[in-house]
């Protein structure tokens, strides 16, 4: 199912989003962060290593909740993510990441410079199961 304009425009403001991956054990595990909507498919980005990286690894399936702070609108978006490693992709996804989420140019670069050296990894998440809660 194709997202309505009003989805659209919704995942094109910046929330942050609370993403649920499933751990060795069967227990949720849940991470805020940073998002962006490509396309028809929702980015996000993780340094190598870490938890959500070793849960996606062995189960792609996700949950994602992208929330507007000041009330009760959001939005819930399940699914099985794409696994990128290529580095120049992840990279350019982090910088864009970055860059809308410090709105401070400064603040931006400060925070790319940090993550060039990072191994880090990107993950995409197809927008056909979107439930809307606004």
């Amino acid at each position: 199912m194709a997202l309505t304009d009003d989805q659209r425009r919704f995942l094109e403001e910046r929330h942050f989003s609370v993403l649920g991956t499933i751990n060795q054990f069967r227990a949720p595990h849940l991470t805020v962060m940073w998002y962006l909507l490509d396309g028809d498919e929702i980015v996000f980005n993780t340094k190598a290593g870490r938890k959500k990286d070793s849960n996606l690894t062995r189960d792609p399936r996700v949950s994602l909740l992208v929330y507007d702070s000041s009330g009760y609108k959001y939005l819930r978006i399940d699914g099985k993510v794409r696994i990128i490693t290529d580095p120049q992709v992840t990279q350019a996804d982090i910088h864009r990441l970055a860059r809308r989420y410090h709105g401070d140019a400064d603040a931006a670069e400060r925070a790319i410079a940090r993550f060039v050296t990072e191994e880090r990894i990107s993950y995409r998440l197809p927008t056909d199961r979107v439930y809307d809660y606004r």
